[in-house]
């Protein structure tokens, strides 16, 4: 040991030299050195050459870099697709799992029956293709072993003695830094087979349609022979010179007792079907994505299962066939395993290859407006945050904010609705109101943590508009989004690629590694993620928020669903929204269930406009297809009702819990320490004369002669709506005229002009601008004041003009109890 840690300087030392050679000389005087003198220097020439060996393989190190075609296989290994590696051939790579006994055999015995002995070169082969070529003086035979083969596939050179020599050496070198099975495993993926294709695995899938452990004897048998000559025995094109060759080499099997008699007979029997095939090409656009985010790898295991990936792209082409003559020309698909968060299938549009309607682009990431489809989020978050349960009543009235004036997709309004029905019927104004009520903020937020890059690039230029679809998202994106919704609110990874490849062996691993230390990529990377994965943790909503949200939207009773489907025995159970985007460019349906959530866009990639375009006609009957399709009859696992949500009795006019003067209750869900418990509020208490021709406060009602009674609480924008719909509801009398009290509470709303804008007047013209409100029910009159100065007095739903001068105006609005609002705009007069 000591000899060892010295280092060699120690081994040159002259001292310990000088000693050595006195030793030496007392064993030549003893007669033992001359005894064993042929020994020694073979024992010493055996150690040179080795030493030797090891200073020339660190100097002349082996780089074996195969460059492999790239092959995209489904969750079953099967292959969707290959590409052409950068020399232009089909050289799929072969897993060891994918070398048989049998077709190990075939290969050891017809190349190099002494494969598992030598150490990369065979001198008795070398010796005797010398003494056969000398004598014949040609090349008659060679002594190449699988080895030196591989050796000379990896770096191909001229013939020469001199090149065989270096030949020798690399195969010694494989043999010295590889296993013989992972040295085997090189040759089967370098042979030649005729043409662009190398490797055993290419030729059985492009010549036998097979994949290399599914082949017979006689098939083992047929590519055996193929390398050595493969222009001449390319499959296809001499199968009747083929099939001779093959049945010679079976017959060899059979003498020399390689496989069983009966075995090797049947395979003389067996036909030769063997022709060029082309090549697996399913999938395109997760397969061009795969290709494109994970370069230089030889095989991507995805987790798209091909089953369900032709059937769902053979129902998205077949959905616009349908369509397509009413200038609807494209649709993409997305499924993804709720149980797995793996995407199942994944079509990016109907037709890959029509390039007349961009077929090559990927619907799936195309960044479009979401029409209704975040609706369901801002009611989650409303639930969260307490403000509203399903049975919440909302008002679905024209409303105002800071100059954005929200309208619903048919243009009418609906008065008083609660929140179940204004989210299944994906009414625009209460989605909007309760967004302004959480901050569009909160919103943004949530939807950032979800993973929407764009949102998220845009986030400072985002308001309340984005409830409705003013803003981009993806196809992915959105179903992401309601992934986490059957996910009971939280945010899971989805993935494209298996996390664990349970295939890859050893061999390559250590290929990997060499190749990845080789290019400087010798980094950390979680398996299976890659840059576009959705690796989005956490929560966005409770579990209790996403039930609820999910049993709004399982309900049947609602305007998006499609006619075709609402008297169908087959309509799927799933929990589903729709949406269209401004202008009916996009129309959206996602949908799912406790096993799986689907996602549809249809519309055109330029992006045009069709009148016909909407998420219940064009994009919910391809949903519930692919639905019935991958998962029919699913109905009995549903969701199941949280423990930590509740069960109240509320009322129906308020959906707050019922006080005394309720009659109509219902039974609502609700989320304790969360959601309002407040006393419903949706009538109060006011005193008024007998005949009910005065009403009364508490300063000016008199001793006696009034009565109580119960009226309306409803808030100001609804009044203005019912006045300006003649839509009758029971009024507060007139407040006693002789009362001199100013009263507190809701002052007038101005609606028109919008506080703080600005309006452009025509200086030759004589324009003019509204004044408008919304007042309190117990209102009988407005007072408007233009810059301090009474203007003139309305009832609270009239409207009045006024005509501005250039400049800043000071705007105000008093009720006839004493409340005000002031507001300012500033006015330019500009030359048309």
């Amino acid at each position: 040991m000591e000899h060892f840690s010295s280092g060699y300087n120690n081994l040159f030392n002259s001292r310990r030299i000088k000693s050595l050679m006195t030793d030496i000389r007392l064993l030549m005087k003893e007669g033992i050195l001359r005894r064993y003198r042929r020994l020694f220097l073979f024992i010493l020439l055996i150690c040179s050459l080795f030493l030797l060996f090891l200073l020339t393989d660190l100097i002349f190190p082996c780089k074996v870099s195969v460059d492999y075609s790239t092959v995209i296989a489904d969750a079953d290994s099967t292959i969707m697709k290959a590409y052409l590696n950068r020399d232009d051939k089909w050289r799929l790579y072969t897993r060891l799992d994918e070398i048989t006994p049998d077709l190990k055999k075939a290969i050891l015995f017809k190349e190099d029956k002494y494969f598992q002995y030598h150490i990369g070169v065979n001198p008795v082969s070398v010796v005797r293709a010398m003494m056969n070529n000398l004598s014949s003086g040609r090349r008659t035979s060679g002594a190449s072993t699988i080895s030196m083969q591989v050796a000379r596939l990896l770096e191909p050179k001229r013939r020469t003695y001199l090149n065989k020599l270096v030949e020798i050496f690399r195969a010694i070198q494989l043999e010295w830094h590889y296993t013989k099975n992972e040295i085997l495993q090189l040759y089967l993926n370098l042979v030649p087979f005729g043409g662009n294709i190398e490797g055993v695995k290419a030729a059985s899938v492009i010549y036998l349609n097979k994949m290399p452990d599914q082949l017979s004897i006689g098939e083992i048998a047929t590519l055996s022979i193929i390398p050595n000559r493969p222009n001449t025995l390319r499959p296809g094109e001499n199968n009747e010179i083929l099939k001779r060759e093959r049945d010679k080499w079976l017959n060899r099997y059979l003498k020399a007792g390689l496989f069983p008699e009966q075995d090797i007979l049947d395979a003389i029997e067996e036909p030769l079907k063997a022709s060029r095939h082309e090549l697996p090409d399913h999938a395109h656009h997760i397969c061009r994505r795969l290709h494109d985010q994970e370069k230089g790898k030889h095989t991507i295991y995805s987790t798209i299962h091909l089953e369900m990936q032709l059937k769902t792209e053979a129902l998205v082409k077949e959905h616009i066939n349908r369509w397509y003559f009413r200038n609807i020309k494209n649709a993409a698909a997305l499924v993804i395993d709720n149980k797995t968060g793996s995407v199942i299938a994944y079509v990016g549009s109907a037709d890959f290859f029509n390039s007349e309607d961009a077929g090559q682009v990927d619907g799936i990431r195309a960044v479009r407006s979401p029409g209704s489809t975040l609706k369901p989020l801002v009611y989650g978050l409303a639930f969260d945050h307490g403000l509203v349960t399903p049975k919440s009543v909302i008002s679905d009235v024209p409303v105002y904010y800071s100059g954005y004036e929200p309208e619903n997709y048919d243009g009418k309004y609906h008065g008083l609705v609660n929140v179940e029905y204004a989210l299944s019927n994906s009414l625009n104004v209460p989605a909007v109101k309760l967004m302004n009520e959480l901050n569009a903020g909160t919103v943004i937020e949530a939807l950032i943590k979800a993973g929407f890059r764009q949102i998220k690039n845009d986030r400072d230029r985002l308001g309340l508009s984005v409830a409705l679809g003013g803003c981009g998202v993806t196809l992915e994106e959105l179903t992401y989004l309601y992934h986490t919704l059957s996910n009971k609110g939280i945010l899971k990874e989805i993935r494209l690629i298996k996390p664990d490849n349970p295939f890859q062996q050893e061999g390559e691993k250590k290929e990997q590694n060499i190749r990845n230390k080789q290019n400087g990529r010798n980094k950390k990377k979680k398996q299976g993620t890659h840059p576009d994965d959705h690796a989005c943790t956490g929560r966005i909503l409770s579990e209790e928020a996403a039930f609820m949200v999910t049993d709004i939207l399982c309900k049947v009773t609602r305007p998006d669903l499609p006619t075709e489907w609402q008297n169908s025995a087959n309509l799927p159970r799933v929990a589903w929204k729709t949406g269209t985007s401004y202008g009916r460019r996009d129309a959206w349906s996602i949908g799912y269930n406790r096993n799986y959530t689907i996602g549809v866009w249809v519309g055109n990639f330029s992006g045009t406009g069709v009148p016909e375009l909407s998420g219940a006609d064009a994009a919910a009957p391809l949903l519930f297809r692919i639905f019935n399709a991958l998962d029919y009859g699913s109905e009995e696992n549903w969701y199941e009702v949280p423990e930590g949500l509740k069960s109240r009795i509320v009322c129906s006019v308020s959906g707050q819990p019922y006080s005394d003067f309720c009659n109509d209750l219902v039974i609502d869900y609700y989320i304790p320490s969360v959601s309002s418990s407040k006393p419903c509020r949706h009538m109060k208490e006011v005193f008024i004369s007998p005949d009910s021709s005065v009403s009364y406060c508490m300063t000016c009602r008199p001793e006696f002669g009034y009565i109580k009674a119960l009226y309306p609480n409803y808030a100001p924008e609804v009044i203005a709506y019912f006045e300006e719909n003649n839509i009758n509801y029971q009024k507060i009398p007139p407040h006693n005229s002789e009362c001199e009290r100013i009263f507190s509470g809701t002052a007038p709303v101005i609606t028109s002009p919008l506080n703080g804008a600005e309006y452009y007047v025509d200086e030759t013209d004589s324009m003019q601008i509204a004044l408008s409100c919304n007042a309190s029910n117990d209102v009988e009159k407005v007072f408007w004041y233009i810059n301090k100065r009474y203007f003139k007095s309305a009832l609270p739903n009239e409207k009045t003009f006024f005509s501005p001068r250039e400049g800043r105006i000071e705007i105000s609005c008093s009720d006839d109890r004493g409340r005000n609002t002031d507001i300012q705009i500033l006015v330019k007069k500009i030359s048309f």
